[in-house]
């Protein structure tokens, strides 16, 4: 279990026994800045590369099982297998001036977000460092093979990045320092994991804090966000208010509009009066709409009038803009569809 990106540079000295240190810094090299596997090193003598293809620790972890393009090539989202067969995504989407990854960090989620394909399908289990890695490398290669350079990495894919804290924050560290993307350029995202929150603040990367709010009263969001009732609105404004007196840290609040539920001017007034305090910048989600669940995302009009009203109460709000609903490019609705796992999952009822 794991991925050649699980190695330290140590541990592939290591690994290479005697060879000369200049090696280590050439497969290094060649994996984290173009990606390559053994074969492709051809710097390397054939019997070494031969060796590290063969060898057990330095295998991929990540098997392409489908790989789905839309917007006209500007979003591409992959179900990966791994070496146990469990099922990840990867989404890599291009905009104007900039290319994103969103990345998965567990395979499923123990959340159960009521909303969500993923938290519905239940939990198998974290992540390696490796594996988060891997998602990264692979899409800035095919984004490299397309003229493109990626500047961003959102841990926004599966699973909840802080429920897999140590394997996430090595992740982080090793796309700062190996793949050299600056820290503002990576967004850490949670449903309100307070401690792991916490733990960010003491970090020395200035990460970007995303945190899914998607309901600013504690009913509300416990019917949403099931976690809300171990950590409560004013114990994840706390911790959230101490990352941004860390310094240096900025923070958004996402919003999935569901119709009727968290859409109506008193939701507004609600999310304005904490992103105010926390100067927060909110982003709206039009809500996918996944084979199977009975939850049905604001109309577009609708979500207009919601930004509107958030301007109008002094918060700066931006919508998201939605990315391909037609090749099931949130979060979960690749796997529910093109993978082994594929199943129909209700959506318990959503009321005030």
């Amino acid at each position: 279990m794991g991925s050649r990106y699980d190695l330290t540079r140590d541990a592939l000295a290591t690994l290479l026994g005697g060879s000369p240190r200049y090696r280590t810094d050439q497969i290094w090299e060649a994996l984290y800045q173009r990606g390559a596997s053994p074969e492709e090193m051809t710097n390397l003598p054939q019997l070494l590369r031969r060796r590290l293809a063969e060898h057990p620790s330095f295998q991929a972890a990540l098997e392409q099982v489908h790989v789905s393009v839309s917007d006209g090539g500007d979003t591409a989202k992959w179900l990966w297998k791994l070496v146990d067969g469990r099922e990840v995504e990867t989404v890599l989407m291009h905009y104007p001036g900039r290319s994103t990854v969103c990345v998965s960090s567990q395979a499923g989620c123990a959340m159960a977000c009521s909303f969500c394909a993923t938290g519905q399908a239940g939990f198998d289990r974290n992540l390696s460092t490796g594996e988060i890695v891997e998602q990264v490398v692979r899409a800035r290669r095919v984004a490299a093979e397309a003229g493109r350079r990626l500047s961003n990495v959102v841990f926004m894919g599966m699973g909840e990045p802080l429920a897999n804290y140590d394997r996430t924050w090595e992740a982080v560290e090793r796309v700062h320092a190996d793949l050299g993307l600056s820290a503002r350029h990576i967004t850490v995202s949670t449903v309100g994991v307070v401690p792991g929150i916490r733990r960010l603040a003491a970090e020395s990367l200035p990460v970007t804090l995303a945190v899914s709010l998607h309901a600013a009263n504690d009913p509300l969001r416990e019917q949403l966000v099931p976690l809300n009732r171990r950590y409560p609105l004013a114990d994840l404004e706390a911790a959230c208010a101490e990352y941004l007196a860390a310094g240096g840290r900025r923070m958004s609040i996402e919003w999935a509009l569901i119709d009727d539920v968290n859409d109506r001017y008193s939701d507004a007034t609600e999310l304005a009066a904490i992103a105010r305090r926390l100067g927060a910048h909110v982003n709206l989600i039009p809500l996918n709409r996944t084979p199977g669940f009975a939850t049905l995302g604001t109309a577009t009009q609708d979500v207009r009038t919601f930004r509107e009203w958030l301007t109008a109460l002094g918060v700066n709000a931006t919508v998201r803009r939605n990315r391909g609903n037609d090749i099931d490019a949130a979060c979960g609705q690749l796997r529910a569809t093109a993978g082994s796992g594929r199943r129909t999952i209700p959506v318990q009822a959503l009321s005030d």
